[in-house]
């Protein structure tokens, strides 16, 4: 069962998503909050797989709220912000601060239910179109870090292979699709990129490109067809 925290100032909203998302046999709605302070305390006290965070609250911002969930809660549960608005400085700072994934309040609810249990299994939702166009819009108003900002070199840190299926995964690829390109199989792009987050203390697929674009291994660039 997926456990999830539902974090929307506007109750009518919160019954609404409980009631769609509840109608998903493998989903439970475990919490309820309409601030941040509210949410960061129910994350701790429920640890929820999943919270549906609402980015623009008068009592206090999903940003921040974020931030601190994915910071100071062990195990972090996967943030998936919602929010009116695609391309918004709100959803950019929830990005940096370790949101794996976005979603739109007027998406169907079925993208809405595939949302969470794709951040339940770690996968992040980086293959979503709107997703994508956030992440390179964030990557294009925060440059690349100079090289000796943070860390290793990212060729003392990963391998050819691995930066390669890392830049493609920033791409916009999908694992079946990096497979194809390199000619390998699934299973090897999914160990390669598993290695991968691990070196770059990545949780899923949305922060692994928002690192991609920070350190120059992928480049803002129109999508592929």
């Amino acid at each position: 069962m997926i456990t999830v925290l539902l974090v929307d100032d506007q109750p009518l909203l919160r019954a609404g998503f409980r009631s769609l998302i509840e109608l998903a046999e493998d989903i439970q709605i475990v919490g309820e909050a309409s601030s941040g302070p509210d949410a960061v305390a129910l994350a701790r006290r429920l640890h929820p797989d999943v919270v549906c965070m609402d980015v623009r609250m008068p009592g206090g911002n999903g940003l921040d709220a974020t931030r601190v969930i994915v910071s100071e809660i062990d195990p972090p549960p996967a943030v998936l912000v919602l929010t009116t608005f695609e391309l918004d400085e709100y959803v950019f700072g929830a990005l940096e601060a370790g949101a794996s994934g976005f979603l739109l309040k007027d998406a169907d609810m079925d993208d809405l239910i595939e949302a969470i249990r794709r951040l339940a299994a770690g996968e992040g939702m980086v293959d979503q179109t709107v997703t994508r166009r956030v992440i390179a819009e964030f990557a294009r108003r925060r440059p690349a870090l100079p090289a000796s900002a943070e860390g290793p070199a990212v060729d003392q840190l990963l391998t050819s292979r691995e930066a390669e299926i890392v830049r493609l995964l920033a791409d916009g690829l999908s694992n079946a699709e990096i497979a194809a390109e390199l000619v390998v199989e699934v299973s090897t792009v999914k160990s390669h990129l598993s290695r991968a987050m691990a070196k770059i203390g990545a949780r899923d697929r949305v922060q692994t490109v928002i690192w991609a674009y920070r350190h120059g291994v992928a480049s803002v660039h129109p999508p592929r067809p």
